[in-house]
């Protein structure tokens, strides 16, 4: 692997990457702990239904072979590809040598977003509290990502938007077809999804998702 030549960004350069993915579209697909064959099986599955952000997980180097495999597909089809559960300095910089667009992290932890600020890489934090919302909004964050949202429940949201109106979140973690409306419906920018790309009548329903209440 060959070190990609990035320039530094910031937060807000950070924000300005989701807030342009998002802004026609509000899915983005999480892959976790698949072969590298299924991931790309997934990635062209996601890339159909108009998808235009794919998140491999990284939880450990085990997962760099998939992870690789889906950016050697995208890179084919111009397509983005960033690399999730990004949880170290390491990571972060393993994700940027890999050639990865972005990362997302489980939670929120300043240096692994600085880590990979400094590589180039849009960053996506993980947050589930008050708090964590208000540490990433210091440090310029607006877009992060809400996990686990399914335990969150689309309550959460709408509590959370009271006191922090600017937040753009992606709900992440058990969202499927049948609640991810729910979580749109109660403010979130965006959900992520997974293994129900592979189910088509899922595809087909989460294709038509809009934010807010049809």
């Amino acid at each position: 692997m060959s070190q990609v030549a990035r320039a530094r960004i910031d937060a807000a350069g950070s924000d300005a990457f989701f807030e342009e993915r998002f802004a026609d579209q509000c899915l983005m697909a999480v892959l976790r702990g698949m072969a590298p064959a299924e991931t790309v099986k997934l990635c062209r599955h996601a890339w159909k239904a108009g998808v235009e952000l794919v998140e491999v997980t990284l939880q450990s180097e085990d997962a760099l072979p998939s992870l690789e495999a889906a950016l050697a597909a995208a890179a084919g089809e111009g397509r983005l590809v960033g690399a999730g559960t990004v949880t170290s300095v390491e990571l972060a910089r393993r994700a940027a040598e890999s050639g990865a667009t972005f990362t997302v992290a489980p939670g929120l932890d300043s240096q692994v977003a600085a880590a990979s600020l400094e590589v180039g890489l849009p960053h996506l934090a993980g947050v589930a509290t008050p708090s964590e919302i208000q540490s990433a909004r210091r440090l310029g964050f607006s877009w992060m990502k809400a996990f686990p949202a399914a335990q969150l429940t689309p309550g959460w949201f709408k509590a959370m938007l009271g006191p922090f109106p600017d937040a753009r979140f992606v709900a992440t973690g058990g969202v499927e077809a049948a609640n991810a409306q729910d979580f749109l419906g109660a403010g979130a920018r965006a959900v992520g999804v997974g293994s129900a790309l592979a189910d088509p009548a899922q595809v087909e329903l989460l294709g038509g998702l809009r934010r807010g209440r049809p």
